[in-house]
Parts: structure tokens; C-alpha cells; sequence
């Protein structure tokens, strides 16, 4: 049997189901690679600045690994956009959402929150609100967002600046969806880390 027997849901049997199961599980093991494949879409993405969404996505991942940040960090600094390509209007809430079974909760609320954070160094040239984050003070990941625009995606932006490929990135992004989902142990809410290790950073040099 390669299909279930029911045409709908509440017809379905225990056989039907286990089928389904076992074809979800094979689907979703394949999402390091669909999400990696993605990326490179963001090259046809938003136009007008001096590289491509992919670009800026990439160097934002590199950005962190030279600062010594762990795979949350880097995976999310290499993810945090992908949403420009389907959701360009809540793009952060859809990053978010994939990288939310997988990653510390802070990761997730960061990436989740980043459009509103970044809306600091342009919103007043449009005529928005540049302090749209003001309404997030006092959480416990303010901070964190806070520098995660300031150091890794607001400065994303250089074509001179020497960033790594997306291979390099590959196993990283391939590890943790890997992770068994909404693991505690991988969760952690509250726990914070910080976007980088300076000892780390030093290992890591100039690559």
C-alpha cells in the first residue's frame, strides 16, 4: 500500500495513519536540503541593494561565525530572511516558525522579532515608526535582538565585504534540522546565550 484507503480524514484506519507517519517522517528529514535550495531563490528576491538577499544572508551567517556564535545563532543569521521569498510582509514570523521546533526559544523570539528591531535605522525616512520595538522592553531577548541587528543584519549589506558560501553553512543547517522537533533540551526556554565568544572567534580567525 503507497496510499491511504480513505478519501476522508475520519474514514482513515490505524494502517492508514501508520503509512502516513512514516512517509511525514521521510519528507521532513529532507528539510535541511529544501531550505538550503530555497536560499538560493533569494538571489532573484528584493532588488536596490548593492548585493542580493542571498548575499545578505550569507554574510550575516558569516558575520556570526567569525563572532564565535554557536549553530542557533549562525543558522538563524543565515535563515532569518528566507520568508522575503514567500512572506514579504511578515517575513521574520515566517522564518521564525521553521526555525522555532529546532532552536532555543531565544533564537526563535529574536529572528521572530528582528523586522521590528530593524525598523531602528530606516523607519524614519519612510514615514514609519523607527521605534516600533520600544513595545518589547523589559524581555528577557531585548537585547539579544538588539545586538543581532546591530552587528550581524543591518551591517549585511557590503559587496566587498568577504563572505563564506552557503556550503559552509550546510552542515550546520543540516544539523539542526536533524534535531528531534521541540526538544526541551534543545528549547530551553528563558536560557540566553550570548551572540558570540570571544575565544571562539579567535579558533575561528579570518576564514
Amino acid at each position: 500500500m503507497n496510499k491511504v484507503k480513505f478519501t476522508a480524514m475520519k474514514d482513515g484506519d490505524a494502517a492508514d495513519y501508520h503509512l502516513l507517519d512514516g512517509l511525514e517522517r521521510d519528507y521532513a528529514s529532507g528539510t535541511a536540503g529544501r531550505l538550503l535550495g530555497a536560499l538560493t531563490q533569494l538571489d532573484e528576491s528584493l532588488s536596490g541593494y548593492q548585493i542580493t538577499r542571498l548575499g545578505h544572508s550569507v554574510q550575516a551567517a558569516t558575520r556570526a561565525w567569525r563572532d564565535g556564535a554557536d549553530t542557533d545563532w549562525v543558522v538563524a543569521a543565515l535563515l532569518h530572511d528566507i520568508g522575503d521569498i514567500f512572506a514579504p510582509f511578515n517575513h521574520d514570523e515566517y522564518a521564525a516558525t521553521i526555525l522555532k521546533p529546532f532552536v532555543r526559544e531565544q533564537v526563535t523570539w529574536v529572528v521572530e522579532k528582528h523586522g521590528d528591531f530593524q525598523r531602528l535605522y530606516y523607519a524614519h525616512h519612510t514615514g514609519g515608526n523607527r521605534h516600533a520595538r520600544d513595545r518589547f522592553k523589559g524581555h528577557a531577548y531585548f537585547d539579544d535582538c538588539d545586538a543581532f541587528c546591530e552587528r550581524w543584519d543591518q551591517s549585511s549589506f557590503d559587496p566587498d565585504y568577504p563572505s563564506l558560501p552557503v556550503s559552509f553553512f550546510a552542515e550546520m543547517v543540516e544539523g539542526v534540522f536533524a534535531r528531534t522537533a521541540y526538544d526541551p533540551a534543545v528549547i530551553r526556554p528563558g536560557v540566553r546565550v550570548p551572540l558570540g565568544d570571544a575565544a571562539v572567534a579567535a579558533q575561528r580567525g579570518q576564514a
